[in-house]
């Protein structure tokens, strides 16, 4: 391996000019031998750049998360790479500078995923042997390393799997773990007067009790419970610990000081809400040191999290009622209002310059809840969680301050409105009960409150008046709308509604920015019959403006990182398509234009992941309107979307925007999709061979929308295709697909379409190979998805009777592979799980398939004769709980894409989900239908069906299925 050349190809990878290049050059490079050992070697040499070393490191993370294990938790790599990567990496990360070391972390984490502790079992031995009394160095390194494998643990789910793991990292590192805690503590009381030593120190003892929390997340380790005395008093010791060389300069930036007090507060919270038992005696010394921090702390940003911290740790106490009695009366409530809801609830300084100076960011840490460390949200939990215990008499208290402050904005509406936002924000918490849902907002209100009419006293003006409100009064009136959104009538929103859509014209970013943020909710919004509460006719009127005016917010600042920094007015965007339909049809060329441009844009340099997925989503609700409502047929422009959306589209692939080729395969998909045009354009007949190149398909996160193209274009394609002899390379694609457990489902999509279009004459040749491989799969590596999907399969061919297919076509495949083979695949599998069918349409092909096997099979008439009877008595119970047909409800109504998560390389878009296809849309009554279908079959064989139910089937059975036949 070369390293100069290697170090010289992750140099230009950070780059913008080389990138690309270098990432290609790099992707060939790790097809190499010793590939990782070389990138490690460049993280540990300080001959190469600090960035050229965190490249580097970064590369190595990536490369592991790919290469380290198969999905059958086979070692990718050589077994001397793995175990020359396991025996140099702790070393490593020890001795590298912090900012490598956290991507080391994350690959440790990754390997750990797979192989600890069985097998890594030497992993915690050769951390312990790394631990030392007396070099902080060291000993951080090694706890960095602990960490980033046992934090872990903390979102998973008990088991005993993961119990046997917890413990065996107790029994190894437990008792180490509290000896470097004393000595941590022995050698801050030796070395107070020594600045830098104490701040390695004070790093130490953070990374202790990050741990502390991974080692106890599961359950409280015994050795814990043991010495539980002397942990809390060390913690309750850092807790009120002051030193003034730790103190921090920079007001805005937390000192170690800091940042070990708020991870006290994390243990105390965990412990309090898990092992109260264990706290309880403690608890009343905490809360007293809580409140001494809290009333004589500053109010500089540095101190933020710490507060927050703190403020939740009271929040968790006063959830436990005997706990949360200490506050139970009207004087002691006050002063905890007083002296510490309110100076955290209250603007500051550093909150108005956030809002003028970094608006994107006071918005996302007030809307989006990324704010849970932040004074007012976690004052605002604490006031809740009180609330939850003595509802009556908080209301009443705080309604005091909420007076007050109302009283002192009146008295000088210039100079006092931050009296007034804190009156809005003080009520907006005591009337909102119960969890915030991103739907519908509050659901639940306090009894003693009514916010309507505090909107209609308090709030309305700032919203009505055009001059003379501070900008956040505008704010706070527009996020009290969207906060109790379904607490106000349909009447009542008529009149509200159009001054949020005023407030889009908004000269302030985070005025307008709210205003679309509460415009998309509001319109989002339905009643219990699930009618919108603002109706398409009113939102079709206000359409045009609507939207030229967010989209030429959007394009305000045309470079990409600026058009996409507000994921908000996309968001509000997409939401207006999705709302007046047809109403787009009419706007299609404006509309049109600025979702190409922004396309375009974007495409350059892809910065924000929610922006370009609403980007998408709304391109996908456009493109469906304007499809289905006709545009396609206009004689004159059939191609307009086509003609206008594929140069933006081909740019993203030609260029290989990773970010953006799962959306527009996906958009293509369905640009094919709704085209009533039963021919290929040659816009797609120049697609069909780059997409069948196998490289395109390593993504996985192209997979799922390059299945769902190809299925789009063979049934338009399937003749021109086979001309071009291109049938292999799709069947290629295929078994690329089928091997793998992550992409089975989408081998089964193609596969089905293959066989649906393709002629039979022309796939003749591949039947007996595309069966073997499948079987294959069942014998060596089955799933209980590959099974289903394989019986689902099973039915599918068997019911394709009139494409020369059915239960008959398949016996003779399967008997060509290995004779006899069929009888125990389709007893041991086929039957037993075609009751394991889920979904309405497997079902429904089950019944056809079963039903045609029963009257139209030569060999289950004449050679499995058991079978037939098995196989009816499969059919009479599978139409015990005959299927329904799918509803036919607006899917973009149902899913709400907020609801959506984004994956890792594929996020469907939700505006032009597929719907099912039913190859029997009229057989709504299944068992009617199979009952004639019998009947017809008995009359065309003259009579051996009635005979075969006679002979063959139980009294039982013969009954039931007689029944069907004479309805």
């Amino acid at each position: 391996m070369d390293l100069g050349r290697l170090g010289q190809l992750l140099a230009a990878s950070l780059d913008a000019k080389q990138n690309k290049q270098a990432e290609v050059a790099l992707l060939q490079e790790e097809k190499k031998s010793g590939f990782s050992l070389a990138l490690l070697q460049i993280v540990a040499s300080e001959s190469y750049s600090a960035t050229t070393r965190l490249a580097s490191a970064l590369c190595f993370k990536n490369f592991v998360k790919r290469n380290w294990m198969d999905e059958d938790g086979n070692y990718k790599l050589s077994l001397n790479e793995v175990t020359t990567i396991k025996q140099e990496l702790i070393g490593l990360m020890i001795s590298v500078p912090p900012t490598i070391q956290s991507q080391l972390g994350d690959a440790i984490g990754i390997i750990a995923d797979s192989d600890f502790w069985e097998r890594w079992d030497t992993l915690v031995d050769d951390l312990v042997s790394r631990l030392t009394a007396d070099n902080p160095t060291t000993n951080i390194g090694v706890l960095q390393v602990a960490h980033s494998i046992f934090k872990r643990w903390r979102p998973l789910y008990r088991s005993d799997e993961l119990f046997t793991e917890v413990n065996h990292v107790l029994s190894k590192f437990g008792t180490p773990f509290l000896s470097l805690l004393e000595n941590t503590d022995r050698s801050i009381q030796e070395n107070g007067s020594n600045k830098p030593l104490l701040k390695q120190l004070f790093t130490t003892l953070n990374l202790i009790l990050k741990l502390f929390y991974d080692l106890s997340c599961q359950d409280l380790p015994p050795i814990f419970e043991d010495n539980i005395e002397g942990i809390t008093s060390l913690l309750h010791k850092y807790l009120v610990f002051d030193d003034r060389s730790l103190y921090n300069d920079d007001e805005e930036e937390a000192g170690p000081l800091e940042y070990v007090k708020s991870g006290i507060f994390e243990v105390l919270i965990l412990y309090i809400q898990k092992y109260e038992d264990a706290l309880g005696p403690h608890v009343e010394l905490f809360v007293s040191s809580s409140w001494n921090l809290l009333t004589t702390i500053g109010a500089e940003t540095k101190y933020d999290i710490l507060v927050s911290k703190t403020l939740q740790f009271l929040t968790s106490v006063t959830r436990i009622q005997q706990h949360a009695e200490a506050f139970h009366n009207t004087s002691t409530m006050s002063q905890v209002i007083e002296k510490v809801i309110l100076p955290n609830l209250t603007l500051r300084d550093s909150d108005i310059e956030l809002f003028e100076d970094e608006p994107i960011e006071f918005i996302r840490r007030d809307l989006e809840g990324s704010d849970s460390d932040t004074r007012r949200r976690a004052a605002t939990d604490f006031l809740k969680s009180l609330m939850s215990q003595f509802e009556e008499m908080i209301t009443g208290v705080v309604f005091k301050y909420i007076d007050h402050y109302l009283s002192e904005y009146a008295k000088n509406p210039k100079s006092d409105w931050k009296s007034k936002d804190t009156a809005v924000y003080l009520y907006s918490a005591i009337a909102a009960k119960g969890v915030t849902t991103s739907s519908q907002g509050v659901k639940t209100i306090n009894d003693h409150v009514n916010v309507v009419e505090f909107f209609q006293t308090n709030v309305a003006s700032d919203l009505v008046s055009e001059t003379g409100v501070e900008p956040i009064l505008k704010v706070d009136a527009i996020k009290y709308l969207y906060t109790f959104r379904s607490q106000m009538s349909r009447e009542q929103w008529q009149d509200a509604f159009p001054l949020l859509v005023r407030h889009l014209g908004s000269s302030n970013y985070v005025v307008y920015s709210y205003a679309a943020i509460a415009v998309e909710r509001v319109l989002a919004l339905a009643d219990d019959n699930r009618q919108p509460i603002v109706g398409q006719a009113d939102v079709v009127q206000l359409s045009k403006d609507l939207l030229e005016h967010l989209f030429g917010l959007v394009e305000k600042d045309p470079r990409p990182e600026k058009i996409q920094e507000n994921e908000f007015l996309m968001r509000c965007v997409m939401r207006v398509l999705i709302v007046i339909k047809e109403g787009v049809v009419p706007l299609t060329n404006s509309v049109l234009g600025h979702l190409v441009t922004i396309t375009r844009l974007i495409s350059t340099n892809p910065s924000n992941p929610r922006f370009y997925y609403y980007h998408f989503e709304a391109l996908g609700a456009f493109i469906r309107q304007v499809c289905l409502d006709g545009l396609f047929a206009a004689p004159s422009q059939p191609d307009k979307l086509e003609n206008a959306l594929y140069p933006p589209f081909a740019t993203i692939l030609q260029s290989d925007v990773a970010e953006f080729t799962p959306y527009v395969f996906q958009l293509f998909a369905a640009l094919l999709e709704l085209n009533p045009s039963a021919s290929l354009s040659e816009y797609y007949k120049q697609l069909v061979a780059p997409i069948l190149t196998v490289d395109l398909w390593t993504s996985k996160g192209n997979v799922p929308a390059l299945v769902r193209l190809l299925s789009a274009i063979i049934p338009r394609g399937a003749s021109d295709m086979t001309s071009n002899k291109q049938i292999e390379p799709i069947l290629g694609i295929f078994k690329m697909l089928v091997s793998t457990k992550t992409n089975e489902v989408y081998a089964f999509e193609l596969l089905e379409c293959i066989i649906s279009n393709f002629s039979p004459a022309v796939l003749d040749t591949y039947y007996v190979h595309i069966l073997s491989m499948l079987l294959t799969r069942l014998q060596n590596s089955k799933t209980e998805v590959f099974s289903l999907r394989f019986v689902r399969f099973y039915h599918f061919m068997s019911s394709m009777d009139d494409r020369g297919l059915g239960a008959d076509f398949v016996i003779k495949i399967a008997e060509q592979i290995q004779s006899g083979v069929f009888v125990p695949l389709y007893l041991t599998i086929i039957l037993p799980d075609t009751q394991k069918l889920v979904r309405p349409l497997d079902r429904k092909t089950a019944v056809v398939s079963l039903t045609k096997t029963l009257t139209d099979s030569v060999a289950f008439a004449e050679t499995y004769k058991k079978g037939w009877c098995y196989t009816c008595d499969a059919l009479l119970k599978l139409l015990e709980n005959p299927p329904i047909p799918a509803a036919t409800d607006d899917p973009i109504i149902d899913h709400d894409v907020d609801d959506m998560s984004f994956g890792v390389g594929f996020t469907q878009l939700t505006t032009i989900r597929k719907p099912t296809k039913d190859p029997w849309p009229d057989m709504s009554d299944v068992k009617r239908w199979v009952g004639g279908y019998m009947k017809a079959a008995d009359a065309r064989h003259k009579g051996k069906i009635a005979g075969f139910v006679q002979e063959r089937l139980s009294s039982e059975a013969r009954q039931v299925l007689v029944s069907y036949m004479q309805t």
